[in-house]
């Protein structure tokens, strides 16, 4: 397990190292990740490297008996190899060119951009492949944060022909047929007539902006691959490789879990707050992106950054309250972190990120935040096994890369927004203190009791026959509105009732259909067993005929009330759920303890705000149990103050 920070010996004037690493072994750290930004001071003009300065740092750190993870300072490229070679320079929707100055302004598909990035990769790499203190190597920072999967350029231009050229086995007639181009003349002659999807006059073709978002996903991938083969090669395959995710992991025009296959640990920059936010995001978005990181690669991951102070570059946003940042550093554990490094060491001064607070403020004086990032590894390293152990859910949330960009090219619905319907079906069960895996649709789902499957517009057959299979052994799966609607480029389905292929799994089909719009919720009234209880639906609605399906709850409008709003259907041993719009959190709430109960999973009662994570070592139980308010509560007779975070044995 590592712990440790986020440091920046080059920030700072070289008589403070010795301190600062004092500082650091104070805390209770044993790592330090440096050197991803500073590819200028390894070669200050190109061909002339000088890493003698990182050098001294690790020198100096191995003294102290730190670790290190060196970062590849690709993600920031120096001044000079921005004015000879311009071209590496990405571009926006509109054929600006990215100036140099902020950070990855790179283009994932130049040519140039990768010649350079595998010259300095290898010439670090090659200096410091004996080092025994470097522990871990971070390819880059964030791929794809602030807009950056996106690029407009010539570059990308030609690399998108080519790859349709081998999408459609450089057959131009059978890619107009499947885009169906006839539709305002826009069928192609020759695959140079292809345009990217830039801002045009009404929309682009649905297909074309697919395979638009599938390309950028390549391209992410494709560089990141570049920088791992390269690393592999020169530090053998034991080396350990990481990549540090963003936030925002639904919105990328990435599938991170692709990239995730070509390295060895998923690593996750924590942001619960950043710039110009009030306060916090709620603790189950939270939760929910470090189950997805955990889910990635489906094992226990690094968080990289995680705060302690108030964050933003221009606008500063809401301050952690007294233990509130340590209570995350609590959560992240419970759900899967086992190591964590805290952004930053010390506040920086200059540049940037000067609002980007600390450990230490600029004023250079330990105060509250010192103490509880003490405090925090000292626990941690009190209970090692069980952060190490690994975390059993019966419950999966399936996300589809596809799916999510079939959303961005047509939302539907201005209210459309892919992850809040991922939040919409996690949160009840995730206040029910059930472990849950955030998985791709692609992996194997078999042992798992239940799956949340949420708004997966875009179907595949192989998906669907596995879902299908799921539930004829005994599962339970939930479906949402416009599931099963679009085919892999993106179409419709001519002579399928909605969802497509999935009829006779939800026993029925969609009548009708409905975008609702900002203020424009309807009602939802329940029958059978769930009548007397009433609810809204918002974002759209799917308008169900049953054939062999129970209907739990119907719409209750004037002339839709014989069409049912939320079904139930027995297929095989299992059971299908079908959500036809954005029900409420309380008609979430029945339906997460209905299936709860009958999946015999087991449910952990706490009081709302307190969050409680079970974890299983040598046959014996653990609880982290977490409070998120900022009042005082209990858990089993433990009182927990406000904002605090407790591991506790049962």
């Amino acid at each position: 397990m590592f712990l440790g920070v986020d440091y920046y010996p080059e920030h700072w004037d070289k008589d403070m190292l010795e301190e600062d690493l004092n500082n650091i072994i104070e805390l209770g750290s044993n790592v330090i990740r440096i050197g991803e930004f500073a590819w200028h001071m390894m070669e200050s003009e190109e061909g002339k490297f000088d890493f003698s300065y990182f050098d001294r740092v690790i020198n100096e750190a191995k003294k102290k008996r730190l670790n290190v993870i060196f970062g590849t300072p690709t993600a920031t490229m120096p001044a000079w190899l921005a004015k000879k070679h311009p071209d590496v320079l990405g571009e926006f929707e509109d054929n600006t060119k990215r100036v140099f100055g902020g950070r990855r302004q790179y283009c994932f598909n130049s040519k140039t951009y990768h010649k350079y990035s595998e010259i300095i990769i290898r010439k670090l790499a090659s200096h410091f492949k004996d080092e025994k203190a470097i522990v871990a190597w971070q390819i880059d920072n964030e791929f794809g944060h602030e807009g950056s999967d996106i690029c407009f350029c010539n570059n990308c231009k030609e690399a998108f022909r080519n790859y349709l050229k081998e999408a459609y086995n450089n057959d131009i007639n059978k890619l107009n047929e499947i885009w169906g181009t006839r539709f305002w003349s826009q069928t192609y002659n020759d695959f140079d007539e292809i345009p990217m999807p830039a801002k045009t006059i009404t929309t682009h073709n649905p297909s074309l902006r697919m395979e638009w978002e599938r390309f950028r996903s390549l391209s992410v991938e494709n560089y990141a691959k570049l920088q791992v083969n390269i690393l592999k090669e020169i530090l053998g395959e034991d080396s350990i490789v990481i990549h540090d995710f963003s936030g925002g992991y639904f919105d990328k025009s990435f599938d991170l879990s692709k990239l995730a296959k070509h390295i060895d640990i998923v690593a996750y920059n924590n942001y619960p707050v950043w710039g110009g936010q009030k306060e916090p995001i709620p603790p189950y978005e939270i939760a929910c992106g470090l189950d997805f990181m955990r889910g990635a690669k489906r094992q226990n991951f690094w968080i990289t950054e995680a705060i302690m102070g108030a964050q933003g570059h221009d606008v500063i946003g809401y301050l952690p309250r007294p233990n509130q940042a340590k209570m995350w550093s609590y959560q992240a554990m419970a759900h899967g972190c086992n190591s964590l490094m805290y952004f930053r060491y010390r506040g920086a001064t200059k540049g940037a990120e000067q609002y980007c607070y600390g450990i230490i403020d600029q004023d250079n004086r330990k105060r509250r935040k010192f103490y509880e990032v003490q405090d925090f590894f000292k626990d941690m390293k009190e209970n090692e096994n069980v952060i190490n152990s690994e975390i059993k859910s019966e419950v999966a949330v399936i996300y589809d890369y596809e799916s999510m960009a079939s959303f961005r090219i047509q939302r539907q619905s201005f209210l459309m927004d892919y992850k809040n319907e991922v939040y919409r079906l996690y949160r009840p069960f995730y206040e029910n203190n059930v472990n849950i895996d955030v998985i791709p649709s692609y992996v194997d789902f078999s042992e798992y009791k239940v799956l949340l499957i949420p708004t997966m517009i875009v179907f595949k057959t192989e998906v669907q026959e596995k879902i299908k299979e799921f539930v004829k052994n005994g599962g339970k799966v939930v479906f949402t509105f416009r599931t099963a609607i679009k085919d892999y480029y993106n179409n419709l389905v001519l002579g399928e009732l909605n969802p497509s292929f999935y009829n006779d799994l939800i026993g029925g089909f969609v009548e009708e259909i409905e975008s609702l719009q900002e203020g424009q919720d309807v009602k939802i009234k329940g029958v059978n067993n769930f009548a007397g209880i009433e609810g809204t639906g918002a974002v759209f609605r799917d308008m169900l005929k049953t054939t062999t399906a129970q209907s739990l709850f119907m719409y209750d409008d004037k002339f839709y009330n014989e069409l049912s709003a939320i079904t139930l259907n027995k297929y095989g041993r299992g059971e299908a759920y079908y959500i036809g719009t954005g029900v409420d959190d309380n008609i979430m709430n029945i339906i997460a303890k209905k299936i709860l109960s009958e999946s015999n999973i087991e449910v952990i009662e706490s009081d709302s705000g307190v969050e409680v994570v079970k974890r299983r070592v040598n046959n014996e139980d653990y609880y982290f149990v977490i409070n998120h308010t900022n009042l005082k509560k209990e858990f089993n007779g433990i009182s927990l103050n406000a904002y605090e975070g407790k591991l506790i044995k049962k």
